[in-house]
């Protein structure tokens, strides 16, 4: 690591004319670095290369932005066997992409054009250790929430990871994302510390399972976020919380600026602190999820706003009845408690399918989904302008957000390539409007492919370099994830012998 702090150092204070020649692997190498590969990980499946997996690995169904097939996947179970892919991909500088839950929209897992390896992370789903007393636990990058915190509630463990992102998602695939409101995001202190191997395949740990330290710079988030391209998150400390009794509630509007006003109202009063999440559904999405089947019983049709309330058995009384008399303030037409246990997780498990309910509504259709926030008064008026936007093109569409922070997802809907170049107008509007209003291209789904051309006009062309210093000094080779969050910032050449 003190090697990369030099090379950042005098990349920074003494820039060098660019490199021209760095190249990647050729086609001949490449067949050496999967002999490699097949010698050093001999299980069955440990290294593919089936053509129908390298193309479901480089694409994903829900993205469309450029994307090419990986060259290999490659499953690793431990991080020596990262450190052992990592020098190989060194060795005949074969860039590489790590692959974990599968649920990114913005092309982040998709392969390089000119060849890849890709990091099958799955199989790295072991919680290593749990320290009840310290509330934290120790596990792979490839471990899914929904198990984590299945696997404390069987063990009797009063304790969960409270980040509540969309199912299948792995932590290292959460790294950068997730929930808001009581518990803040991935960004905030829920991960305490990672071990992580750089593209020169030195092992390194972050910090140590202290609650807080003022040792030096804060290089665990300086990971978060990075989507892989410095260096492949293997292992992960987790901060947990208590788990607290927890109501849910669901109130209905006649618009949206209503519905967030309300939400503001509430988050500013002292109960504001037992509003765990407060998730926004337009009326177009309550008749998608009615339309698809996959409730109980069907909703009311309106723009809708479901509650989490926690705390105490006097706490949740008292911030109940005051949710409910500020959402009546606000012209609440219709609103409900969840009457038992099992009605409250399915009434909060329900608003996840939002892509499932979408696509089931409307039968023929593909969707692109896209995310932006902004400060949370914004968010009636980019509701507003997207629903507008949406009728004017007319083009079909559902919108979800986290109105706790001002963070909202479109889903648009297109049956052809002239609705798709539609679409595609649409989200670049939206985006531009939501860094007009003091926002981000992006609140979750981070920024992979498809987010890239944002960056300058959302933190401004000397934040962008900064970033690309960093990349250089880590990885001068450009061997992680390259052309993921920032333009390739060498110019590389690709031999084809």
């Amino acid at each position: 690591m003190a090697a990369v702090a030099i090379k950042f150092a005098n990349s920074y204070f003494f820039p060098q004319p660019v490199d021209k020649s760095p190249r990647y692997a050729s086609r001949k190498e490449m067949k050496l670095v999967i002999d490699e590969l097949r010698a050093a990980f001999p299980g069955p499946n440990d290294v593919s290369t089936d053509p129908d997996t390298l193309r479901t690995y480089g694409f994903s169904e829900n993205s469309y932005h450029p994307a090419s097939p990986h060259s290999v996947v490659v499953r690793p179970k431990s991080t020596a066997d990262v450190v052992k892919i990592v020098n190989i991909s060194h060795k005949y500088r074969m860039p590489i992409t790590p692959y974990s839950g599968a649920t990114s929209l913005e092309g982040h897992t998709s392969g390089f054009e000119s060849g890849s390896i890709c990091l099958d992370m799955s199989r790295m789903d072991q919680i290593l250790e749990i320290h009840e007393s310290d509330s934290d636990l120790v596990c792979q990058s490839g471990t899914r929430w929904e198990d984590i915190n299945m696997t404390l509630k069987e063990k009797g463990i009063p304790l969960f990871f409270p980040l509540d992102p969309g199912p299948g998602a792995t932590i290292g695939g959460m790294i950068g994302t997730a929930n808001a409101v009581r518990y803040g995001t991935a960004r905030a202190e829920w991960f305490l510390n990672l071990t992580a191997v750089l593209p020169n395949g030195e092992v390194i740990k972050t910090r140590s399972r202290a609650r807080k330290s003022a040792a030096g710079f804060d290089i665990t988030k300086l990971f978060i976020g990075a989507e892989g391209t410095l260096g492949i998150v293997t292992e992960v400390t987790l901060r947990l919380a208590p788990v607290v009794p927890t109501k849910v509630a669901m109130a209905q509007f006649s618009d949206v600026e209503h519905a967030v006003s309300a939400v503001q109202e509430i988050l500013s009063t002292p109960y504001g602190p037992h509003i765990q999440c407060v998730e926004l559904l337009d009326d177009h999405m309550m008749k998608a999820i009615n339309t698809a089947g996959l409730v109980k019983q069907p909703y009311p049709v309106a723009d809708t706003l479901f509650f989490k309330i926690q705390g105490d058995p006097s706490s949740i009384q008292n911030t109940s009845k005051a949710v409910q008399s500020i959402v009546k303030k606000h012209g609440s037409s219709h609103f409900e408690f969840a009457s038992t246990d099992q009605e409250a997780e399915d009434l909060w498990q329900n608003r996840k399918y939002a892509l499932m309910s979408t696509l089931v509504a409307y039968p023929g259709t593909r969707c692109w989904t896209t995310d932006v926030c902004v400060p949370v008064s914004r968010l009636p008026h980019l509701v507003y302008e997207t629903k507008k936007d949406l009728a004017n093109s007319g083009v079909q569409g559902t919108i979800v957000g986290h109105v706790g922070d001002g963070n909202f997802h479109a889903l648009m809907l297109f049956r052809n390539d002239e609705e798709l170049s539609t679409v595609s107008d649409l989200v670049h509007r939206l985006v531009h409007r939501a860094i007009a209003l003091d926002g981000t291209c992006t609140g979750e789904h981070g920024v992979g492919v498809g987010k890239k051309e944002y960056l300058n006009e959302e933190l401004g062309e000397g934040t962008v370099e900064l970033m690309r210093v960093i990349k250089r000094a880590i990885d001068p080779d450009n061997l992680f994830n390259p052309g993921k969050v920032l333009d390739c910032p060498h110019r590389v050449t690709c031999a084809h012998a």
